[in-house]
């Protein structure tokens, strides 16, 4: 930038300066650089030129103090501060000592910005710790003056109480601009009247009297100036009510009064004064206020309205060249950011943060916006800050309108580093034009908003036509019953009406329903669709949130219609836990089911932040985390993207994530209240938990229970915990053998994790919970019935310590080679195998049970787990695998089934397996008709005799 003169004025301002130097006998510094700063600062700025000239020992003391050179450190103002008020007796001294510290920080803080030695981030963090300290500040001495004059406000227990202040807007977020005021909520933690005054006082009356003070101190004008202009308007009922309010007051309002608008406001709330215990239930009472914990699709909408009611405001007082508030403006970009995270915030604590660049580089790193459109986000969000603190510093007012003068023009372009108006305003509009098309793409409305007029079955849905006509559109649409059809809808439509669906509501579902008609047509069985997605629609039509995700995200109700036409298991549980219509958000994630360690990640994000001792939210996000992998599990299965052997692997790495997890936490949540056992054999927690059945054989299919078996490494009757609270080791495993079945099988509103079942252990049903593992060898090898050692063929640690996973090993190991008589091992399986057909077989009346029947999978299982106790001894090699492919692989390997019979029976399981599969998802009786699948049930018979049969 050229050195071009500035105005005649303000260097007659700084030949002020130059004169009064000279009579103090002080010269301006010789560095070769601060000459040429100070011309832009004096051009820039005609606020810290007249300063100079009035108060000259300001500058004089920041240029020798090296101040106008370096960056603050933590705590560098606060001290400036305190050491300003020492001797402040009175509110006169401290209204002066506050707007002398303001007069010379603001010097130096537009000075380093002008300058081009601070950055924005450091202009707005010193800006906003300036007014923190002052705040503080002030309160540190009104405090002790206003008990001292009304007495001190007490709580219950005679713990004074102190006034809690809230920085809300650019403040709260530590953004604050050059001549911004700053926004406060005053609130105090209980109300209470306080005796021993001069006469008795409510708390409310003393915190209003406090605020009030506190305000006057920091915005009151004096020949001092002020400090800065202060915002109460953002408080409960606005200016008309009180100015400070206790939490329990503050919570009905926003639990009942408050408005949209509000919960935007509130998430830049951050208390910046207070007593650290109120500071936390404050928080805690507001923060479901503003985060739901469901994903908030009606912000997209509230925004878009409060968005256009500015920009009428905008437009009827001709604001156009506003940087903040007009198109392409610093809000726009502020409101993209506040959507995402009112949406999504009380799902992803992370996003519950204030400053917005930090929220729009969490945008980019989700890839809830693209990478590419958050950069220039973030480029413009800089460049208009920039252009915002160089109005600003103009002359101290708080302005965000651009010039329309020649002059000012110029000013503000060289001000920004630009030789003319012409070049900065290319680049200029260039930011507001990205940030408006951003804008526009994320509050963009809905396509069913703008569609739907022109859908050919809306009128289906409002029934505003003749029946006739109405018939006519759902036969052509294709619909097999359109009467039944045109019946269904108008029950309905008139349930949401008895059920008192707001204006809103119904709107919402003047837009949904068209398209839900449409999309359902198209399916291949268009009647069953429709009616699976019409029973969601039944769960969730009062919830207004529901509605709003599917009114904004029409391709969330696309994708949910189309697999639920090919699951009703799908619709049913959308419909029983409606928070997993937040997975088919992303269709990138909904078909792409995550694997061990992703699952690992997103279970880590979603405990993260939730306390160590709430058991319910920790169930609740183990919930959600089962039932959203399940979904996207399903979903990629429906559109067969993803074969049925890795359907299993997949479900089963979800249960085994999750039991896992359950029991991290129920060990940490024992060992902080009874320390750890003591002399166990074991690596890490002495407890193992092992997974039997489908779970243990890694073929987990929806809605399968995981057989579970509990061991421990305590052999000692007399070993006790090493915690405060000790207790015998037994009764600390049989402790967290409870909390884990209560975590894993109590039902919440979000449903149950998983269903257990406990009776393969040790003894059954009526034996202990939780037992040793040197009890658990004994009892396989002394008690234990042949059938307890098939079900060992398929039990393998799922979770818990891995010394105690490695001897379980060896002692499955152990047990499964035992040399056996074939013939007795042979009629044992038989029998048992006999015993549970005649108990559990539902074949009949032209069905076959795809498990119990006479060559169904239940035959295959027993014919494997025979042929491994049977040949194990001579082969070990036949312990390694629990499932039954691996273990068909192996036996084939071997040679030890005859001819093709190993590569038969693994291809008829994969059919079985497969119709029993598609049984669950379609939640049919696990039975075909009798000719489905006979040749290869025919095989199966025929093996069984073959291998089992005398």
């Amino acid at each position: 930038m050229s050195d071009a003169p500035s105005d005649s004025l303000t260097e007659s301002h700084w030949q002020d300066w130059l004169d009064w130097a000279v009579e103090q006998g002080l010269t301006p510094p010789d560095d070769p650089e601060f000459e040429p700063a100070r011309r832009r600062v004096w051009e820039a700025s005609e606020y810290v030129a007249i300063s100079a000239a009035r108060h000259p020992a300001d500058l004089a003391e920041l240029i020798a103090s090296g101040d106008l050179a370096r960056t603050y450190g933590a705590g560098d103002l606060a001290a400036r501060l305190d050491a300003r008020l020492e001797g402040a007796e009175d509110e006169t001294a401290l209204h002066k000592a506050l707007r002398l510290l303001r007069r010379r920080e603001m010097m130096r803080i537009i000075w380093r910005d002008i300058a081009g030695l601070a950055p924005l981030e450091e202009t707005l963090e010193d800006l906003s710790e300036l007014a923190d300290v002052c705040i503080r500040g002030a309160l540190d001495r009104l405090y002790p003056w206003t008990c001292a004059e009304l007495g001190t406000p007490r709580d219950a227990s005679g713990r004074p109480l102190h006034l809690l202040v809230l920085a809300m807007g650019k403040l709260g977020a530590r953004e604050l601009n050059l001549s911004s005021d700053i926004d406060l909520i005053l609130a105090f933690a209980q109300p209470g009247t306080i005796e021993g005054g001069r006469r008795p006082l409510s708390h409310e009356q003393f915190f209003v009297r406090l605020g009030q003070r506190l305000v006057q101190a920091l915005a009151n004008k004096t020949v001092d100036g002020f400090v800065f202009r202060v915002d109460t308007r953002l408080r409960p009922f606005g200016e008309v009510g009180p100015l400070a309010m206790s939490f329990q007051a503050m919570e009905d309002y926003y639990q009942s009064q408050a408005r949209e608008w509000e919960r935007y406001a509130m998430i830049k709330a951050r208390p910046v004064a207070g007593d650290p215990d109120d500071i936390e239930q404050l928080m805690s009472m507001l923060r479901p206020f503003v985060y739901r914990r469901y994903l908030d699709f009606g912000a997209f909408e509230s925004l878009r309205e409060l968005k256009r009611l500015i920009a009428k405001e905008l437009y009827r007082r001709g604001m156009d060249a506003n940087i903040k508030l007009g198109p392409g403006g610093i809000r726009e970009i502020e409101f993209i950011g506040q959507a995402f995270q009112l949406v999504r915030g009380g799902r992803d604590p992370e996003l519950q943060v204030r400053p917005i660049r930090t929220v729009l580089a969490l945008l980019a790193q989700r890839e809830l916006m693209p990478a590419e459109a958050v950069a220039q986000l973030d480029a413009a969000y800089v460049f208009l800050r920039l252009v915002e603190n160089r109005l600003q510093a103009h002359r101290d007012q708080q302005t965000h309108r651009l010039p329309d003068d020649g002059p000012g023009q110029l000013r503000l372009a060289r001000s920004m580093g630009y030789a003319d108006w012409a070049s900065f305003a290319v680049d200029l509009n260039a930011h507001r034009h990205l940030v408006q098309e951003q804008f526009d793409a994320v509050f963009a409305l809905p396509a069913t908003e703008t569609e739907v007029e022109d859908a050919p079955l809306s009128a289906v849905w409002h029934g505003d036509r003749d029946p006739a006509h109405e018939l006519e559109l759902l036969e052509r649409a294709g619909f097999a019953d359109p009467e039944g059809v045109r019946t269904r809808v108008q029950q309905f439509r008139e349930s949401c009406v008895r059920k008192g669906l707001s204006t809103r509501g119904h709107e919402r579902l003047g837009l949904i329903m068209p398209h839900v008609l449409c999309v359902a047509a198209g399916c291949a069985h268009p009647d069953p669709a429709l009616e699976r997605v019409l029973r969601v629609m039944e769960a969730i039509v009062r919830r207004s949130a529901y509605l709003a995700m599917l009114a904004e995200h029409p391709l969330i109700l696309t994708h949910l219609i189309q697999l639920s036409s090919l699951s009703p298991w799908f619709a049913d549980q959308i419909g029983r836990h409606p928070l997993l219509l937040d997975e088919l958000l992303d269709p990138r994630r909904l078909y792409a089911p995550l694997r061990r360690e992703s699952l690992e990640a997103e279970l880590d994000a979603l405990l993260a932040h939730v306390d160590a001792e709430d058991l319910e939210q920790q169930m609740e996000r183990l919930h959600q985390f089962a039932q959203g992998n399940q979904l996207r599990v399903a979903a990629a299965d429906l559109t067969a993207t993803i074969s049925l052997m890795v359907v299993s692997d997949y479900l089963t790495e979800i249960a085994e994530v999750a039991v896992r997890r359950v029991l991290d936490l129920s060990h940490a949540h024992l060992v902080a209240r009874h320390g750890r056992p003591t002399a166990i054999e074991g690596e890490d927690s002495g407890f193992l938990i092992l997974g039997y059945g489908k779970l243990g054989g890694i073929e987990l299919g929806y809605g399968s229970d995981l057989d579970l078996v509990f061991l421990h490494g305590s052999d000692s009757v007399n070993a006790m915990t090493d915690g405060p609270k000790e207790i015998s080791n037994e009764q600390f495993y049989a402790r967290l053998g409870q909390r884990i079945i209560h975590m894993m099988t109590t039902r919440t509103p979000s449903g149950q994790l998983y269903e257990v079942d406990m009776r393969l252990r040790p003894d059954g049903a009526k034996g202990m919970l939780v037992r040793s593992l040197k009890s658990f060898e004994h009892y396989q090898n002394e008690n234990a019935w042949t059938w307890e050692h098939q079900a060992l063929v398929r039990a393998r640690p799922v979770a818990g310590d891995p010394g105690l996973a490695a001897r379980f090993g060896a002692i499955r190991r152990a047990i499964l080679c035992r040399a056996r008589d074939p013939d007795q091992l042979r009629r044992e399986v038989r029998e048992m195998r006999a015993r549970m057909r005649e108990n559990l077989d539902k074949s009949g009346e032209g069905r076959f049970d795809l498990k119990q029947g006479a060559g169904g999978i239940a035959d295959i299982e027993f014919m494997v787990q025979y042929t491994v106790l049977r040949w194990a001894a001579d082969h070990p090699a036949l312990t390694d695998w629990t499932d039954n492919v691996r273990l068909l692989d192996t036996l084939a390997r071997l040679d030890l089934l005859p001819g093709h019979c190993a590569q038969d029976l693994t291809e008829a399981y994969k059919s079985l397996r497969a119709a029993y599969h598609r049984s669950a998802l379609r939640e049919q009786p696990k039975t075909v008709a009798d000719d489905a699948l006979r040749p290869e049930r025919e095989r199966v018979r025929a093996l069984w005799q073959e291998l089992m049969d005398d």
